[in-house]
């Protein structure tokens, strides 16, 4: 049986991650000091092969017996959470990283990192291909995030190359799904908590900077392909229809059948990108990887989650 350890496996892709896993048959230890994670995400988890450590990974990690795999997927990921936690989001991209592939290192284990499309920072070149460097404020309210994650592709590939570590990079474009945290700050868990409530939605800038939005279930599938391949370079992960934020909203609206309006407000950061969206021909090409979720059968699905949740929340009250 593989075993295998998942940093921020309580958080939103991570929980997913953990359930994939021991549906293949791995024995999963998961590790959260649950800042962004829940333990509600993973407490359906905790029957048979399946390991719960609370843990700060920006400090020594230490396993007992074998590793196969270590999934380091541990990061504030909204722009709530790492404008609010901005060192921590840093160190958690920099000493959490070096942790998690000294980890790996020490058990011969093949490592994959959760890096991300904001890497790209605000780009110049549309679609974003993996050769692209992409242009980033190194000194913007951002950066705390972007500069991160280009560091901990950058020790990845160190550790490949100078200490013949697997390792695999996956470059996470938007991503939403179930067990999103409904404060959690970004769009799709913003508008749908809005539309459920009744409250307006709420779209920063004038709504035409477009976004792409792949439903959890295809990124995990794309997570674990990447995994088992002999891919040892950076791999965009998302989905190619590219959609506004203001049509999103519409789109929300509609499906939540919520009469909700929308109001305009200034944006968060100076360095919010206008558009985002990957070239997948690597993944294709390489994994045999597309996504299957369409955008409307996604929210949808997501809506209805978060529509029982917050009923739950009000029977409890």
């Amino acid at each position: 049986m593989p075993r295998t350890i998942v940093t921020g496996g309580a958080g939103f892709i991570g929980s997913h991650v953990c359930e994939r896993l021991l549906a293949e048959g791995h024995e999963v230890i998961c590790v959260d000091n649950f800042v962004t994670g829940r333990f509600e995400n993973v407490a359906h988890l905790r029957e048979g092969k399946f390991g719960l450590i609370k843990h700060d990974v920006t400090k020594h990690i230490e396993i007992e017996g074998p590793l196969d795999s270590v999934l380091h997927l541990a990061s504030p990921a909204s722009p709530v959470d790492f404008l609010n936690m901005p060192i921590q989001t840093l160190k958690v991209g920099s000493l959490g990283t070096h942790n998690a592939l000294g980890l790996a290192k020490a058990k011969g284990a093949r490592f994959l990192l959760a890096s991300s499309s904001e890497v790209y920072g605000d780009p110049q070149v549309h679609p974003q291909p993996e050769s692209y460097l992409g242009q980033v404020n190194p000194v913007g309210h951002r950066s705390v995030y972007d500069e991160a994650k280009r560091f901990a592709e950058a020790i990845t590939m160190a550790y490949h190359r100078f200490h013949r570590v697997e390792t695999r990079i996956a470059r996470i474009f938007n991503t939403y799904g179930p067990r999103m945290r409904l404060n959690d700050g970004r769009v799709v868990p913003n508008f749908i908590g809005q539309a459920l409530l009744g409250a307006p939605l709420t779209v920063y800038g004038d709504g035409r900077q477009t976004r792409s939005f792949c439903y959890v279930d295809d990124m995990v599938e794309g997570l674990w392909l990447l995994l088992n391949s002999d891919v040892d370079t950076p791999v965009n992960l998302g989905t190619t229809f590219e959609h506004p934020v203001e049509e999103l909203a519409h789109l929300i609206l509609r499906l939540a059948g919520s009469d909700s309006g929308i109001i305009y407000k200034p944006l968060l950061t100076e360095d919010d990108p206008r558009s985002r969206r990957p070239d997948t021909t690597k993944a294709e090409t390489l994994l045999g990887w597309s996504p299957r979720v369409s955008l409307e059968e996604g929210l949808g699905r997501t809506i209805e989650w978060f529509r029982a949740r917050l009923s739950a929340n009000e029977s409890d009250s």
